[in-house]
């Protein structure tokens, strides 16, 4: 890929795309199982590439978050295959009929689903995004372009050849997948400003990134938001439930927009859970940001202030609060949250169905990790991203909402009078 402008990397996609939307379903499962055998294949060069940008970021300081996020491994790579695979698997949604009916003059309409041709992809130290979105864009009959950002440089080069040598394999244009990487930030502002080109943009990465993307483009961005995510412990929580769902929320991978960073306790509650949490939270090395009544509970708590309820940590930090009722955990949480996924536990089931009613976020949850709102855990076998915008779609992205609808009508000589 030496072309000179991220401009002929847009256009190439846009031709692509005339070619993927009209690949049925079975000539896209070839071509994802053909990306799937390469990576596994060359799982080697792609740990090399990302032992180069994991040296890059530790001199450049990027902080363990994003080295964590950065880093490829035998597992990893593994998984990125198996996840290729999941996406193959799943029901093409092109051509699925959405709704339809009989007009009274004996038109008939049906909706359908639809690719929408390319879509475009902004992300930050994430190389796992270039391969899923990759799959989920093709599996919905999409082209793609892709910018994933310095840190990620080397993984992401090896990991784009690889899929596009896969795609001439399997008998795919491998136009279909474009990457305006070696543009720097010439190639991000093609995609934000790629109108009649790139057909949606989606973001994923810092909140900075995120907003930059969306203030700026002029074509259509699906936001995916930051995860300032609650869990409320209620009254009745019980202490094994609360310890097992806080500390898997934080811990399991604290790194990901899903880990929960706010953790709060009914004040009947507070001296029965929050000496049990805490324990079992700073055991796994976590450090609790406290208001005065955690901090009268638990030692060696780090005083809360207003900007611990607003921050998304993304390590082993949480905010910790007590709160007076049901009432006082949903003001907060309509306060603070960024509308990602917030969770209740809980054994007063009216409670429960009150929290899943009045919590706006993309992801409302009782009784369960934080860390479930996930493509793959949700049986899309990858996602785009997490929408936390109300517009087309919202939560976990999958194949279906790689797609847009088209109408078709069928006629016998009708006219309107």
């Amino acid at each position: 890929m030496t072309d000179q402008t991220p401009q002929v990397r847009l256009e190439r996609a846009k031709e692509a795309s005339r070619t993927t939307a009209s690949l049925t379903s079975d000539d896209k499962v070839r071509a994802l199982e053909a990306v799937a055998v390469a990576l596994l294949r060359d799982a080697p060069r792609i740990i090399d590439a990302n032992a180069r940008d994991i040296e890059r970021g530790r001199e450049e300081g990027i902080g363990d978050s994003l080295i964590d996020r950065l880093r490829l491994d035998d597992k990893r790579v593994a998984a990125l295959a198996a996840a290729v695979r999941e996406i193959a698997a799943l029901p093409d949604p092109v051509g699925r009929v959405v709704g339809g009916h009989r007009m009274p003059n004996g038109v008939a309409l049906e909706q359908v689903r639809v690719p929408f041709g390319v879509v475009g992809a902004i992300y930050e130290a994430r190389p796992n995004v270039t391969v899923d979105i990759a799959a989920l864009a093709l599996r919905s009959g999409n082209a793609v372009v892709l910018r994933g950002g310095s840190a990620a440089r080397d993984s992401n080069t090896v990991l784009v050849e690889i899929m596009r040598d896969a795609l001439s394999v399997a008998g795919v244009t491998p136009e279909a997948i474009q990457t305006v990487d070696d543009f720097g930030r010439e190639g991000a502002r093609a995609l934000m400003h790629g109108r009649g080109l790139v057909d949606v943009l989606v973001p994923r990465g810092s909140a900075s990134l995120i907003e930059t993307v969306v203030t700026e483009s002029t074509v259509p961005v699906i936001e995916t938001g930051a995860g300032n995510v609650h869990i409320f412990l209620d009254e009745t929580a019980p202490d094994d439930w609360a310890c097992d769902i806080v500390v898997n929320a934080k811990v399991q991978r604290p790194s990901v927009c899903n880990a929960v960073e706010t953790v709060l306790v009914h004040r009947q509650a507070a001296p029965r859970l929050i000496p049990l949490v805490a324990s079992a939270l700073m055991s796994e090395g976590v450090a609790i940001h406290g208001d005065d009544i955690v901090a009268g509970l638990v030692t060696t708590v780090i005083p809360a202030t207003e900007e611990d309820w607003e921050t998304e940590y993304l390590s082993l930090d949480v905010a910790m609060k007590v709160v007076d009722s049901l009432d006082d955990a949903l003001e907060h949480i309509r306060r603070y949250s960024t509308g990602h996924t917030e969770s209740i536990i809980t054994t007063d089931a009216r409670n429960a169905e009150r929290f899943l009613a009045e919590v706006d976020s993309a992801v409302v949850m009782t009784n369960a990790s934080t860390r479930f709102t996930d493509g793959g855990e949700f049986g899309f076998g990858a996602e785009v991203g997490i929408s936390t915008q109300k517009l087309h779609a919202r939560g976990p992205m999958g194949l279906s909402e790689l797609t847009s609808t088209k109408w078709l009508a069928r006629g016998a000589g009708q006219t309107r009078d």
